[in-house]
């Protein structure tokens, strides 16, 4: 794979801080734009982290000791098997500070996600050998959907923190491999075992990156050594976390999540996840799409193939679309500059010189960018939903229903609740929902297409014939059913309950009417009433 010439003057040590400063302000301010109008147009975090906040309530009930199992999705509960890194900080914080949990949820996942451009821009500068190409690339990636989505968002609480240390782990690789600086190993041990501790799909980021590090710039002995030390030392380090889960689940936990979100071996997506993962692609991001086919094509035809070989490899490898375009973001910036620019210059005849070109190119992208961002982020300022690509999957009326269940009914109740709130429900109520695919994914590939089948076919329910029939169907006996009104999310997807849904339960001799507001109506099953065991066969009217 032909080298990136690395200029003398893209070292850290040739500048100070101050003269990367400029380089770093678009990403920055394009960083730090969205963040505001996103929290300013969303009144709840987008998406959910109500199972990550209520595993950190029990880790704070448990005395900070690690929980076995995290109750409230579905009747057994979840095993706790995720990287408890982000969950003891979460408990640090709500434990010490008093935070709110949507406070948390709102605000933590956007500041680390305005940190990360940090070493992005260092890792990008120093791979490309150009500060010109890393402030793009850390540009398209600061405003891109595909990589917000996921990282500003509620359930940014672990996946932000994680890219940030794997980004951190990559400069440190970088180093690591191709000068081949033994200094760089404590760094790069230390991001790794923070990575291993917050998610699982970034630590495959991380080794299968950090594999082709080795292999484009070192492949000696030596190097493998160094990539060892760095691998073997942070599964090493993590030992009290996995043995503890090892013990209390045994291995087949780990196996049981392979493959139920993406990652090795389930690399082919299903039509409704990608559209899942794309929920409202901008013509912004379509550009860049185009882009970054065109750069691939351009670097492999120019000998340049790290970064379209390492394209590739995260996209064979994991199922996601914001390593993809993470990578390609790199790979669009490389082209702007090396293909783009000498030919804009060639067309203009010497009348347009290339500082001139990179100003006004720069400037352009920063104001598109920021137009797009603030669009993408606020959404038209949908009052239940936010955005198409960032809904909040809980409303005012929500969290007052919610309060109610908690006050008004037993801590035995078992509820079955319709559309994307639920995955908050246990967290604000501390009662049971019987049907949730959150965190079921540690019980195996199975049970957790099980769950989110059946809140996909309850969920997408417009009628109080529907609901009982799909009820009989899968065997779930619930106390009560919670109902969104109006507009509502399905994994993301915005939906529309009919307002002829709840005059329809009221009317059903199956349900009583136990609690309504604006946005939700809940529904004690009929005393004597629950749904008998599957014996029906048919068509389900919606």
């Amino acid at each position: 794979m032909a080298s990136h010439q690395t200029d003398s003057k893209t070292t850290p040590e040739s500048r100070g801080l101050g003269y990367e400063l400029p380089w770093l302000v678009p990403a920055l301010l394009a960083g730090i734009c969205i963040f505001y109008f996103y929290v300013s147009s969303h009144s709840y975090p987008s998406f959910g982290a109500g199972l990550y906040i209520h595993i950190a309530e029990h880790i704070i009930e448990n005395g900070y000791a690690l929980p076995e199992t995290i109750p409230g999705y579905t009747a057994e509960g979840v095993p706790f098997a995720y990287p408890p890194l982000m969950f003891y900080v979460s408990a640090v914080l709500l434990d010490v500070t008093g935070l709110d949990p949507f406070t948390i949820a709102q605000y933590l996942p956007g500041l680390v996600s305005i940190a990360y451009l940090i070493p992005l821009y260092f890792f990008t500068r120093d791979l490309l050998g150009s500060r010109p190409q890393a402030s793009l690339a850390t540009l398209i990636v600061a405003v891109s959907p595909p990589v917000l989505q996921w990282h500003i968002s509620a359930g940014g609480i672990v996946r932000a923190p994680a890219l940030l240390f794997s980004l951190v782990g990559l400069y440190a690789g970088l180093h690591l491999f191709r000068e081949k600086n033994t200094r760089w190993l404590v760094p790069a041990l230390v991001a790794f075992t923070l990575t291993i501790l917050t998610h699982p799909m970034y630590t495959i980021f991380f080794v299968m990156s950090y594999l082709l590090l080795y292999v484009r710039f070192d492949r000696s002995f030596n190097g493998l050594l160094r990539g060892l030390f760095v691998g073997v030392g942070g599964v090493l380090l993590t030992t009290p976390w996995w043995s503890s889960v090892l013990v209390a689940h045994g291995s087949t936990v780990f196996t049981a999540a392979a493959g139920t979100h993406g990652g090795i071996g389930n690399t082919i997506p299903t039509l409704e996840r990608l559209v899942e993962q794309q929920f409202n692609e901008s013509p912004l991001l379509s550009v860049w799409h185009l882009t970054a086919i065109v750069g691939c094509l351009w670097l492999v035809l120019k000998r340049e193939y790290f970064l379209p070989v390492w394209l590739l490899l995260i996209a064979v490898t994991i199922e996601e679309a914001r390593f993809i375009f993470l990578i390609a973001a790199l790979v669009s910036s490389r082209f702007v500059f090396t293909g783009l620019v000498p030919w804009l210059r060639r067309e203009s005849s010497g009348i347009l010189g290339r500082e001139e070109i990179v100003t006004f190119s720069v400037v352009l992208l920063v104001t598109i960018s920021l137009s797009g961002g603030a669009l993408y982020a606020t959404g038209g300022l949908n009052a239940h939903a936010g955005s198409p690509s960032l809904p909040q999957f809980v409303t005012h009326g929500d969290v007052e229903a919610m309060e109610w269940t908690k006050q008004n009914t037993e801590p035995s109740s078992e509820f079955v609740v319709l559309g994307d709130a639920a995955e908050w429900f246990p967290q604000q109520t501390d009662r049971t929902m019987l049907v949730a695919p959150w965190g079921v994914e540690w019980k195996g590939q199975h049970q957790y297409r099980d769950q989110l089948r059946q809140f996909r076919q309850l969920s997408r329910c417009h009628s109080s014939n529907c609901l009982t029939v799909r009820l009989m169907q899968m065997n779930v006996h619930p106390d009560y059913v919670y109902i969104p009104k109006g507009t509502y999310t399905v994994r993301g997807m915005q939906r529309e309950q009919p307002s002829e849904m709840v005059s329809r339960m009221v009317t059903s001799p199956q349900y009583r009417l136990a609690f309504e507001n604006e946005d939700v109506a809940i529904f004690r099953l009929s005393d004597g009433w629950h749904p008998p065991k599957p014996g029906t066969t048919g068509p389900v009217p919606m």
